[in-house]
């Protein structure tokens, strides 16, 4: 799927994502624990007090901010799933977005347990993400084996549950992913039958173009074959800039600019969680962007988010989880992340 032969950042976080386990805490998580994370860590409360940026209203809505798991494996891996969460709590997190639930080998943990841990912890789980499909018939994806995902989703309380795999099962074809488009709507029906929805999550090869029309951005195929009733939208906003920056000219050369932004404030509805994630502007990078931890890079997040929470009816409709793919250091990571996101103002 890569244009470029170097190996492709978004390919290897897909792969290490479908092969992501779990784990409960182990005995000696406490001490490990101590170690690991930042001798200074804080509350986000007190952490963002004196790093406001500005006197407005906090851009972040109350009880809105998750991390998506995902970034923080290694710690999950190795400490389990508890000492994680206390974690989180201090650093001031309301939700977490799974990326597989029995990370790591200190030791089994039920659906009920980690259930019963985040909620101990204050954190909602609020989605997560599976396979979309798979050659092996017994693989845990949507398209082999969607009743037990939706079970564990349902035995979890997730409202929402998705995956970070890109439609491209049929290929780069408008009628491939038309195809596409109906495996959704049917994951999205039987999710709604349950109570939940059911959601993509992109990397930036969605917004490229239609192999046998080039006038055509992929994307917009998912959007429009899709029923917006039934088919949500995680937009990984990292990955979309890197997509306007890969494809914001046709394989012809001439010019098909876009703006990430747009896509979310003409359908809001559509999107009800969103990746926050940061990148450093580097033209030089076949990507456009490296990537980097929230609040360190390019991105304005205060206008992101202050756009679409301004919308009437939208403060509390959107989810915003913290995510960094290979972060330096995970719990620095997640402490440094949300204090930003805290710190942000509306503009008076």
């Amino acid at each position: 799927m890569s244009r470029f032969s170097q190996p492709d950042p978004e390919l290897t976080h897909r792969l290490s994502r479908r092969g992501m386990l779990g784990v409960a805490a182990g005995a000696t998580a406490a001490a490990l624990l101590g170690a690991a994370a930042p001798a200074t860590a804080a509350p986000a409360s007190a952490a963002t007090a004196s790093g406001a940026k500005g006197r407005g209203r906090p851009v972040l809505p109350p009880g809105r901010l998750g991390i998506q798991l995902y970034s923080l494996r290694d710690k999950v891996s190795t400490l389990g799933f508890g000492p994680v969460f206390a974690e989180l709590e201090k650093y001031g997190y309301d939700e977490v977005e799974f990326a597989g639930y029995t990370q790591g080998s200190a030791g089994p943990i039920t659906l009920a347990q980690l259930k019963r841990l985040a909620r101990n912890h204050g954190l909602n789980p609020i989605g997560s993400h599976v396979g979309y499909y798979s050659d092996d018939p017994n693989a845990y994806t949507f398209a082999q084996n969607l009743t037990k995902v939706l079970d564990d989703a349902q035995a979890l309380g997730l409202k929402h549950i998705g995956t970070a795999s890109g439609p491209f099962r049929y290929g780069s074809t408008v009628d491939a992913w038309k195809r596409a488009a109906d495996d959704f709507n049917t994951y999205g029906a039987a999710a709604r039958a349950r109570g939940m929805k059911f959601y993509q999550h992109n990397h930036s090869e969605e917004f490229s173009f239609a192999t046998d029309n080039p006038k055509v951005r992929l994307y917009d195929v998912l959007l429009k074959e899709t029923d917006p009733d039934l088919v949500h939208l995680e937009m990984d906003i990292y990955w979309a800039y890197v997509g306007q920056f890969r494809f914001s000219k046709r394989p012809d050369g001439t010019p098909a600019p876009f703006e990430p932004l747009d896509y979310v404030l003409e359908r809001p509805d559509r999107y009800p969680l969103f990746h926050v994630k940061d990148g450093v502007s580097d033209p030089s990078n076949p990507y456009g962007y490296r990537m980097t931890d929230v609040g360190d890079g390019d991105i304005d997040y205060q206008r992101f988010i202050s756009a679409v929470t301004r919308l009437r009816g939208h403060r509390l409709a959107h989810h915003w989880q913290a995510e960094h793919d290979n972060p330096a250091e995970s719990l620095t990571f997640a402490r440094r992340s949300s204090a930003h996101l805290h710190s942000l103002r509306e503009k008076c």
